[in-house]
């Protein structure tokens, strides 16, 4: 199918803060305000006055916020995750950090400097890793939301696209069998292999090394 998208024109979060919001993306990240909108006696009649606001993230992307006036910010006292969505002391770490927003940066130069206003705010990197083919650096905003700045280490390959598409098909192929497993996805993507290796070969003839960023 035609690719018609042409990228996010913006995504959008609940705040309670929105003055540490504001001092956050703005006055920290360098992210400029270049939208809002003030919403008085919207939707139903026991709906709260708000405004939501916009930051401009880059190529045309932008992140927006709704703080309603008069609406109690939830207990967070317990329980982790953000202030839209809590988990129970129980549920694993590595699950709660996967709920986050990654912005990409062109250079390593250009993410150090990120990692430089982070770590002079109230907002210091908590980690900065190589994974990979990109290297990020991770914190926290004023609402509890993960935010990473990422980089790519090298271009991705027309064949990883390929590789990434077949891992895909056979996930789908597998995730609704009881106790399905890392296994039985890769036994899954051997027999997708076999069973288009013939086609491929007749589509597609891919240049040696990358070619695209």
């Amino acid at each position: 199918m035609e690719h018609l998208v042409r990228g996010v024109d913006h995504a959008a979060f609940p705040t309670f803060d929105p003055a540490g919001t504001v001092a956050f993306y703005r006055d920290t990240l360098g992210f400029p305000v270049v939208h809002s909108i003030c919403a008085a006696g919207w939707g139903p009649e026991a709906h709260p006055d708000f405004i939501h606001f916009f930051f401009d993230i880059g190529g045309g992307d932008r992140l927006a916020f709704f703080y309603y006036f008069g609406l109690p910010a939830p207990d967070t006292s317990e329980g982790q995750g953000d202030v839209y969505a809590r988990f129970g002391d129980d549920t694993p770490l590595f699950f709660v950090r996967s709920r986050h927003l990654a912005l990409h940066v062109d250079s390593e130069e250009h993410l150090l400097e990120y990692r430089r206003r982070l770590d002079a705010s109230q907002w210091p990197v908590e980690m900065q890793i190589q994974h990979e083919t990109i290297e990020s650096i991770y914190t926290h905003d004023p609402n509890g939301y993960m935010v990473e700045i990422t980089r790519a280490m090298r271009p991705v390959t027309p064949q990883e696209d390929l590789d990434a598409n077949l891992t895909i098909d056979a996930l789908v192929d597998v995730v609704s069998r009881p106790g399905a497993g890392m296994d039985d996805l890769l036994v899954r993507k051997a027999e997708l292999i076999v069973e288009r290796a013939e086609q491929w070969q007749e589509q597609h003839s891919f240049p040696e090394g990358p070619v695209r960023s």
